[in-house]
């Protein structure tokens, strides 16, 4: 897409800071970290969002899964925990619309919804 932002960062007409890369992933640091730890994981295929993924896209994002665990090892935050975080439309607070997780750690993370008493 020609105003994505993550599609330029892809391409290399923006850059970051890469953490992984190969011919279908990108892995980068945040600009606003919310955490010590906090990459951004994106296909480089376009998808806008988790809702527009289609059938032959599902085996992607569970490669995606498999780099989430190896750039976790490779941060040495694996053993001590993580999140795995995708924001999904307005009220998910997506705010670039290509799909990407936020992978989180480093540190205790404390509860997503203030006020939420879950801790699953």
């Amino acid at each position: 897409m020609d105003n994505c932002l993550f599609c330029k960062i892809v391409e290399g007409t923006i850059p970051s800071n890469k953490v992984y890369e190969d011919d279908r992933f990108l892995v980068f640091h945040d600009i606003q970290p919310a955490a010590p730890v906090h990459v951004l994981i994106i296909p480089k295929k376009h998808i806008s969002s988790m809702n527009e993924v289609e059938m032959e896209d599902f085996a992607l994002i569970g490669e995606l899964h498999k780099v989430a665990q190896e750039v976790a090892e490779k941060l040495g935050i694996a053993q001590s925990g993580y999140r795995l975080i995708n924001n999904c439309g307005k009220d998910g607070e997506q705010t670039v619309h290509h799909l990407h997780y936020h992978l989180l750690g480093g540190a205790k993370l404390g509860a997503l919804v203030q006020g939420s008493n879950s801790h699953a």
